[in-house]
């Protein structure tokens, strides 16, 4: 067994810290681990390795792709798994090997190994890996779902419930009866338990629709009789404390539904159509991590262009793409990267999808006058160093993000455009000086999401004639491929498609003397990107090509959400 000061010391912690810590330790009674830890001398992750280390203990920095043995959901209560943080990894030849963050407590291990009947094999992890991977076990059983979700169908028989809906009763009082909150409760559950990112209610003549956005694609669901339109829809107006007999104008509104002991945010929207009211609901995840720059599907080589720019003590960086194609988790993960204890970093987002540690975050209201460029222009009086506006929507937004690069910030935003050059040529058209956009702006980013191929299901064929044609398209041949076609075959883990989660392609245009020559002449956003793929610019498209060479996603995929290269 390594010695544990030796260990710690190389880990980078001082004697004298090491010291104090240990002086605390026996003062407040709080382990030497949880001490390190709450004073910040190192991280959880450095600790964690230490002590894996010392112990013979086996330590593990993700626990994404791992799926919690049905057994241990069953038969411990979530309440435990919670209070502890243990959540099991595998079984193995009659041993469960158990997660946890806290290697100094024997005692929860001593429990659970009475509860569950057999031995115990602990493996350390990071606090917010298993809190994320106890919400994603839990939310496959009701016990999971508490308070705004505690009544739900167990079996998801949501024809059943709604059939339960008296016709011709009083909509206000309906929205508040049992079956009615059960019926909207369950299609909620399913959605979260299918990860889905929306929730549509479409109605037609004979029957309400629901659709769940999976990955970025819509797949049809249960259909509702006609006669629970009205409930349902007054049922989520509730939820959003929106006006429930407004019918004729589209609203929005907001609610929280707690699962576990995360909060999932929803946005909700109604419009009103010709067969009834149309409702969307986005479901806004906060018990998902923040992902760091090394997990969001960066080749290295834009790795290392991310990592240098980020290091820039002022400009602006842009990324841009359509609606859902994971901007903010780009910048967010970006975030990460910046030193909070030295840099003032402030963000306006609308809203605010996730909490990050050190760095203020606010909420756009635009009712209330709090627009992003007002947002912004307060920031400027706040001796910031980093500043991350949600979006640049208008001349005025850019002008004061302009303003704040010039005069030595770092400023993070987002457009909608189809690619990188086209960002700048935005810009210009929104009224600003081609000098302004030339000087300020440092670095664009265009991506897109694409879905992967299911590790469940994934399975490899011969080529056909219909792939090779696919490949074609995009510049590879059956050879580069070993001929050999990879795809997800389906199952109940994807949900038939194929596929499950996503990963990012994208496109780096650093803007360099060239590229700000070209903005100031007025050069169109097909010669610049002609100018930058000449000079070696990864396209989408060839991103893309490079991730179905590594066998992440597919042919069918990359062709989805790219278009054709200049020749």
């Amino acid at each position: 067994m390594a010695n544990l000061s030796d260990l710690l010391i190389q880990a980078g912690l001082t004697r004298e810290r090491l010291e104090e810590c240990r002086r605390l330790s026996a003062q407040d009674g709080d382990s030497l681990d949880r001490v390190i830890a709450q004073r910040d001398y190192l991280s959880e992750a450095a600790v964690l390795r230490v002590y894996a280390q010392h112990l013979g203990f086996e330590y593990r920095d993700s626990l994404e792709e791992v799926k919690v043995p049905t057994e241990f959901v069953q038969r411990v209560p979530v309440h435990f798994s919670r209070n502890y943080n243990l959540v099991a990894l595998e079984q193995d030849q009659g041993v469960l090997k158990v997660a946890t963050c806290s290697p100094l407590d024997p005692h929860a291990m001593d429990d659970l190994a009475a509860l569950y009947g057999c031995d115990i094999e602990p493996v350390l992890a990071p606090r917010q890996e298993i809190t994320t991977l106890i919400a994603r076990a839990y939310r496959h059983k009701a016990d999971g779902v508490d308070e705004a979700l505690a009544d739900v169908a167990e079996d998801g028989d949501i024809a059943g419930l709604a059939n339960e809906i008296e016709e011709g009763e009083d909509v206000l009082d309906v929205a508040n009866k049992a079956p009615i909150i059960k019926l909207v409760n369950t299609i909620l559950f399913q959605a979260l338990k299918l990860r889905a990112s929306d929730v549509h209610f479409h109605p037609y003549a004979d029957r309400l629709q629901v659709r769940f956005r999976i990955d970025g694609v819509l797949y049809e669901m249960d259909s509702i009789p006609r006669k629970a339109l009205e409930a349902i829809i007054s049922r989520v107006k509730v939820m959003g404390k929106m006006d429930i007999a407004e019918r004729r104008l589209p609203q929005d509104g907001r609610a929280t539904i707690r699962i576990g002991d995360g909060e999932v945010d929803v946005r909700i929207s109604s419009i009103p159509t010709t067969t009834g009211e149309r409702i969307v609901m986005r479901l806004l995840d906060k018990t998902s991590k923040v992902y760091s720059i090394n997990e969001i599907g960066l080749a290295p080589g834009n790795l290392a262009i991310m990592r240098e720019y980020l290091g820039y003590s002022h400009g602006i960086i842009l990324v841009t793409g359509p609606t859902g194609s994971g901007k903010t988790t780009t910048l967010y993960a970006a975030l990460t990267e910046v030193d909070t204890s030295e840099s003032n970093v402030l963000t306006i987002e609308d809203p605010v999808e996730y909490s990050l540690p050190g760095i203020s975050q606010v909420q756009v209201n635009v009712k209330k006058g709090l627009t992003f460029a007002a947002g912004l222009r307060s920031f400027l009086r706040q001796d910031p160093d980093v500043m991350f506006v949600g979006e640049i929507r208008d001349l005025e937004t850019a002008e004061v993000a302009i303003r704040a690069a010039l005069t030595g910030h770092l400023v993070f935003s987002t457009v909608h455009t189809n690619d990188a050059p086209s960002t700048v040529t935005r810009l210009v058209d929104q009224g600003v000086e081609p000098y302004l956009v030339a000087s300020s702006i440092v670095l664009v980013v265009a991506q897109r999401l694409v879905r992967t191929i299911c590790k469940h299901c994934r399975t490899q064929t011969t080529a056909d004639a219909e792939w090779l044609a696919k490949l074609k398209k995009l510049g590879l041949t059956g050879a580069e491929m070993n001929n050999e076609r990879s795809f997800g075959a389906g199952c109940n883990e994807c949900f038939n498609s194929g596929y499950s989660g996503r990963t990012a392609i994208y496109e780096f245009m650093p803007m360099d003397e060239r590229m700000r020559t070209m903005i100031m002449e007025g050069a169109t956003a097909t010669q610049m990107k002609r100018a930058a793929i000449e000079h070696g610019m990864i396209t989408l498209r060839a991103d893309g090509v490079e991730k179905i060479r590594q066998r992440i996603t597919t042919a069918d995929e990359v062709l989805r959400v790219t278009q054709l290269d200049l020749g």
